[in-house]
């Protein structure tokens, strides 16, 4: 397996336990594709307006983990992720469709594939059903991963016309939300398990729904692929 990123130790030991889940998400063949340049352009901007979607609902779940947090770092590292994502990853969709003639009217207005509809909310019921836990668990993949795939891209690809995508994730912000994400996602279930929340039962059930949404984000990035050979 790929080395640890460095995100911190709850990560560390779901993304052990995803196994061979967790290889075929960061190391799809969409991905690789984005790393030598190979992927179909129509396959990426489909990608990009199923993205654009999915931002809007990762945010609805993001704010929605600030409404369960139980102190105000929590809060408002979540609130801070809300943020984010709706004026920096939302707004590089937009500039990125806007170069390929697609105008934002025109990606409000995306039909939202199943693919993206099972992934965002299966996200959202695990914060509507279960508690702050649940939901960082099913969030993580989403974030850690796309930090992960950014800082290999960017140390292995070559001269691809997808740099800018693989920039922005490679890039140190996006890194530092990686590392304060990690850091969050410690401390949450410290905080609620105890120091040997590795030993605690419910330490499996967690990482059985972040396992679940690493499966889901391989299924994104197949609905991506898949459209590639269709639009060409």
């Amino acid at each position: 397996m790929t080395p640890d990123p460095g995100y911190g130790r709850v990560f560390a030991l779901w993304r052990a336990a995803a196994g061979p889940a967790w290889e075929s998400y960061t190391r799809h063949a969409f991905v690789a594709g984005l790393g030598d340049g190979s992927l179909p352009r129509a396959a990426f901007l489909h990608y990009l307006r199923q993205d654009h979607v999915f931002l809007f609902h990762f945010a609805r779940a993001w704010a929605l983990a600030a409404a369960k947090a139980e102190t105000l770092g929590e809060m408002r590292l979540a609130a801070a992720t809300v943020a984010g994502l709706a004026e920096g990853e939302m707004g590089l969709h937009v500039a990125l469709c806007a170069r390929e003639g697609i105008d934002k009217a025109a990606l409000l207005a995306t039909e939202e594939a199943p693919a993206n509809l099972a992934y965002t909310r299966y996200v959202l019921e695990a914060g509507y059903s279960g508690d702050f836990l649940e939901l960082l668990a099913a969030l993580a993949p989403c974030v850690l991963g796309y930090g992960e795939i950014g800082a290999r891209l960017g140390r292995e690809a070559g001269a691809t016309p997808y740099r800018e995508w693989i920039d922005t994730y490679a890039g140190g912000a996006y890194q530092a939300i990686c590392r304060d994400v990690g850091a969050l996602i410690d401390g949450a279930v410290e905080r609620r398990l105890g120091p040997g929340f590795a030993a605690v039962p419910r330490a499996g059930r967690l990482a059985e729904r972040f396992l679940t949404a690493t499966r889901l984000e391989a299924g994104f990035w197949d609905m991506g692929l898949a459209a590639g050979p269709r639009a060409a």
